[in-house]
C-alpha cells in the first residue's frame, strides 16, 4: 500500500486532482477546512464522489452523526490500532462498502499504546514468517541447483547433501559462528557452480587430465564466484568457500595461492570435507577409496593440504561424519528402491 500525505485540506485537493486515490483517510480536526468539510466537498463533486473516505476524530456521538450525514464510508475514533485502520481502508479500496465501519468506543490513551504494542507485536510475527518462507524458498532452489550441478558432474545428486553435512559437522568444532551463518550453508551447497561453466568432456574425463585441461578445470573456483557475486545471501564467507574452497594449507592450491589463516576457515574447513566425499565416492576416473584409507590420507595431510585445527576436528568426529555416509547411503537405496522396482 502507497501512502501519500498532505497538510492540509489545499494541498490535499492538489495531490488528488494530480492522482486519483483508492481512499482517502481524513482527521476531522484539520486546520483551515476541517475534514468533514472537505468531505462534504469531494463526496459533493462528481470527479471524486465515488473515492471512499474514512473520517478520523477524537469525539463521539456528534461526529458521527455528522460523518454519517456528509457521506463518510467509515467513522473511527481516535485513539485506534494502526491495524485496524489499514483493514478499513484497504476493505473500502477494495470496493467493500456495505455497512459504513463504526468504532464502539472511545479508548483510553494507555488503551492506544497498548493496541500500537499488539499491533508490533503482530507485525513482527508476520515478517517472521515471511522472513521464514523466504529462507526456505532459498534454501529448496538452492538445493536443486546443487543438485542439478552434481548430476552434470557425477551422474547423482548427493555430493553436495554429503559435503555440507560434513562440512556442517567440523565447523561446529572448528568455527561455531561459521556453522550458524547462513551464507555459509548455501556456499557449502554451491562450491562447485563454477563447474556449469566446465566442457563435459573434461569433467567426465576417464582418465587424469592433461595440464591445459587442468587448467581450465581449475577455473571454476573463480567463475563460481563470478557467477554468484551479486547474490545477496551468499555475501562473505559464502562467497569465501566457492573460491577458496581448493587452496592448501601449504599455499599450493587455487586459484590465489593463499596459504595457512590466509584462507578464510570457512574454506579451510569445508577442503576437508570436499576431499574426503571425494576419496570415498566413485569418480569417472577411479573407484571410491575404503573409508579407513581416506581418513589416513586426511590425517598425513595435517599441515600440508589441510589446516591441522581442522584436521583435528575429523579425528574428534570421525564417528559422527561416518554415520552421516550411512545415512545418505541407506537414504538412497530406499529412494532408488522403488525405481528398481519399476524396471
Amino acid at each position: 500500500m502507497e501512502v501519500d500525505e498532505a497538510e492540509d485540506a489545499a494541498s490535499a485537493l492538489r495531490r488528488i486532482a494530480i492522482a486519483r486515490p483508492d481512499a482517502i483517510v481524513l482527521d476531522v480536526a484539520m486546520p483551515g477546512i476541517t475534514g468533514v468539510e472537505l468531505c462534504a466537498r469531494l463526496k459533493g463533486a462528481r470527479e471524486t464522489s465515488d473515492i471512499p473516505i474514512v473520517l478520523l476524530t477524537g469525539s463521539g456521538v456528534a461526529n458521527e452523526l455528522i460523518a454519517s450525514e456528509v457521506g463518510a464510508d467509515a467513522f473511527v475514533l481516535k485513539p485506534f490500532s494502526p491495524l485496524e485502520l489499514l483493514a478499513v481502508v484497504e476493505r473500502l479500496a477494495g470496493g467493500l462498502h456495505g455497512t459504513p465501519y463504526r468504532a464502539s468506543r472511545k479508548q483510553q490513551p494507555e488503551e492506544q499504546l497498548l493496541l500500537y504494542a499488539r499491533d508490533l507485536r503482530h507485525l513482527l510475527e508476520i515478517e517472521r514468517g515471511q522472513r521464514r518462507l523466504l529462507q526456505s524458498a532459498y534454501r529448496e532452489t538452492v538445493t536443486a541447483l546443487a543438485t542439478a550441478l552434481e548430476s552434470k558432474d557425477s551422474g547423482t545428486g548427493e555430493h553436495s547433501q554429503r559435503v555440507h553435512r560434513y562440512a556442517a559437522e567440523l565447523a561446529r568444532v572448528v568455527a561455531p559462528e561459521v556453522a550458524e551463518d547462513e551464507s555459509v550453508e548455501y556456499g557449502f551447497m554451491l562450491h562447485d557452480v563454477g563447474k556449469i561453466g566446465i566442457p563435459d568432456n573434461i569433467l567426465h574425463k576417464p582418465g587424469p587430465l592433461n595440464a591445459p585441461e587442468r587448467r581450465l578445470m581449475e577455473t571454476h573456483t573463480v567463475l563460481g564466484e563470478q557467477l554468484l557475486r551479486g547474490v545477496t545471501f551468499l555475501q562473505g564467507d559464502g562467497l569465501a568457500v566457492v573460491r577458496s574452497h581448493h587452496e592448501r594449507w601449504d599455499g599450493e592450491g587455487y586459484p590465489d595461492g593463499r596459504s595457512g589463516t590466509e584462507i578464510p576457515v570457512a574454506a579451510r574447513v569445508f577442503a576437508v570435507a570436499d576431499a574426503l566425499d571425494a576419496m570415498t565416492s566413485d569418480r569417472p576416473y577411479r573407484p571410491a577409496m575404503a573409508w579407513n584409507d581416506a581418513s589416513r590420507e586426511i590425517l598425513a595431510q595435517s599441515g600440508a593440504q589441510f589446516d591441522p585445527a581442522v584436521v583435528d576436528a575429523f579425528r574428534t568426529r570421525e564417528r559422527e561424519l561416518k554415520s552421516i555416509q550411512r545415512e545418505l547411503s541407506s537414504w538412497r537405496q530406499r529412494r532408488l528402491a522403488p525405481l528398481a522396482a519399476l524396471n
